[in-house]
This record gives structure tokens, C-alpha cells and sequence, in this order.
């Protein structure tokens, strides 16, 4: 396994993953569930952000605090990135939220973009790039072409994947051998149609009751 892929191993995310996988499971809870792991990933991501101190007082005495020095930024994927959203602006909640609209063809199952909420400079100095399913890993890949092209270096962006193919994984890896991605569970099929086996389905219309009968 590369050494910047990190799989988490948790039994709160074991959990939480089995509940989005069961086709009973109601988009209310859907949707709950991807925050809850978000957040977990979010907080395990975050482990080596840089600190910076500061002198307080208590209401008893002064202190040596600290607050994360780099600006970070979100970039969800839409849509079923929004899913993730709320969780990371938990922990970071003065974060600047940069859509980036990107859909697979259904036959050539190559990624399309649609929509750029990217200013004309980056104004941050990190990148959570967030994505609950990687399956063909071809729209994280184009995701991080845009970013890269906005200028923002891989060694300053984070992937977050609630669950993964390891081919789908292992193409990101192939292109961005620097990147760094967090992941809740890895799978390790893919169907001829591209969908991750056993999977969870699609979760952009799981998590907003779209699904059609």
C-alpha cells in the first residue's frame, strides 16, 4: 500500500460504513452517517496541521494557546460532496468553500466538468478535497487537475473518501504519487459498469432521495 494512503480502523467508522451500505437505510441516516465518518476523517487528516501559540488569560490565570496556522479550504465535489461539507466546516468553520462540479459519462465513464467555484488566485494554504466515493478515481483525478492548475501544489491538498476502489485508488496514486488521501474502507471490485462492489450505491441520490424506482 502506498505510504500516503491512510485507511482508517475504527469500529465507530465500521459502524457508520455498514449502515450506508444497507439498501434499507434512509436518506435521513444516509446522510447522517457520511457526516459522522466526514468528521472522523476530517479530525484524522488534520493530525499534523501546523500550530501557531498565543498568550490568553483563563478566568483563573494566563495560558499558551494555539490555532491552526495554515487557511485551509474545502473543495467538495459535487454533489455528492456537499455530504461532507457541513462535517469539515465543524473543524474548520471559517473555511472557504470552493464547489467544483464534475459528473462521469455514463458510457465512456471519462469525468465532465460543469462548474468552477474557483477564485482567480488561491487565498489559502491547504486543500481538503472532499469526494465520499472514488470508484474509477477518474473525477478525483480530474478534480486535482484543476486544483493543481489553480495552482495549488498536491504536497497542500488532502483527499477525503468515505470509501474507495483500490483501483479506482490506485489511479489517483498512479497520477498524484504525492497526494495524500485519507479513506474510511477500501473495496476491492469494480463492476463493468464502474460501480464499487459490494459498494454502497450511488450516494449523491441516496443522500438526497433521488433514487429512482
Amino acid at each position: 500500500m502506498p505510504g500516503k494512503r491512510n485507511v482508517l480502523s475504527h469500529p465507530i467508522v465500521n459502524a457508520r460504513l455498514s449502515q450506508l451500505r444497507l439498501a434499507t437505510t434512509n436518506p435521513k441516516d444516509f446522510r447522517e452517517a457520511i457526516h459522522d465518518i466526514s468528521f472522523i476523517l476530517g479530525v484524522e487528516a488534520s493530525r499534523d496541521l501546523e500550530e501557531e501559540t498565543f498568550e490568553g488569560n483563563t478566568p483563573i490565570g494566563p495560558f499558551t494557546g494555539s490555532v491552526v496556522k495554515p487557511r485551509i479550504g474545502l473543495t467538495p465535489i459535487l454533489r455528492a460532496g456537499l455530504g461532507m461539507t457541513d462535517a469539515l466546516l465543524k473543524l474548520f468553520p471559517a473555511a472557504p468553500v470552493y464547489h467544483l462540479g464534475l459528473f462521469r459519462e455514463k458510457v465512456t465513464l471519462q469525468p465532465v466538468e460543469y462548474y468552477s467555484k474557483l477564485p482567480s488566485v488561491p487565498t489559502v494554504d491547504a486543500i481538503f478535497l472532499l469526494d465520499p466515493l472514488v470508484a474509477t478515481g477518474g473525477t478525483a483525478c480530474a478534480a486535482l487537475t484543476m486544483l493543481l492548475d489553480w495552482g495549488i501544489d498536491v504536497s497542500r491538498i488532502r483527499l477525503l473518501v468515505v470509501l474507495g476502489s483500490e483501483q479506482g485508488l490506485r489511479e489517483i496514486e498512479k497520477e498524484h504519487p504525492d497526494l495524500e488521501i485519507w479513506v474510511a474502507a477500501v473495496d476491492p471490485d469494480l463492476t463493468s459498469d464502474g460501480l464499487i462492489f459490494p459498494g454502497l450505491g450511488d450516494t449523491g441520490d441516496r443522500l438526497f432521495n433521488t433514487l429512482r424506482e
